[in-house]
């Protein structure tokens, strides 16, 4: 099992930037594809962004593209994702979570953090 700890949420202003990261601990979480997910009130949770075990390759939703950018670092096992030009429709409960694989990670990632909130005001 893998714990994913996420952080740098927050409020900003429309048109700003937040960059938030995700810690991972666990045997093979150097080695896990990963992902970001957000959930805005009253919705389902939609995928953002995912990022291969090796950091080489990444996949982001169509919402968000040209805007965020996912990361891993040097240890592989923290991954960012910068996000520049924030809408308020990018407010929500953002998620961090990881593994099996690559392909897996759109629609069924096998761990979940807890989430951070980032509200962006208009």
């Amino acid at each position: 099992q893998v714990q994913l700890v996420e952080s740098g949420g927050g409020l900003v202003q429309a048109g700003g930037s937040l960059r938030l990261s995700c810690a991972a601990s666990g045997r093979t979480s150097s080695k896990l594809p990963m992902a970001w997910f957000r959930q805005a009130p009253g919705k389902e949770r939609d995928f953002v962004a995912a990022i291969s075990a090796s950091g080489v390759i990444t996949n982001y939703a169509d919402s968000v593209k040209g805007r965020f950018t996912i990361s891993r670092g040097n240890a592989k096992n923290t991954v960012y994702l910068q996000m520049n030009s924030l809408k308020s429709e990018d407010t929500a409960v953002y998620y961090c979570a990881a593994g099996p694989s690559f392909d897996a990670m759109t629609t069924t990632p096998s761990d979940w953090g807890q989430g951070t909130q980032v509200t962006v005001s208009s």
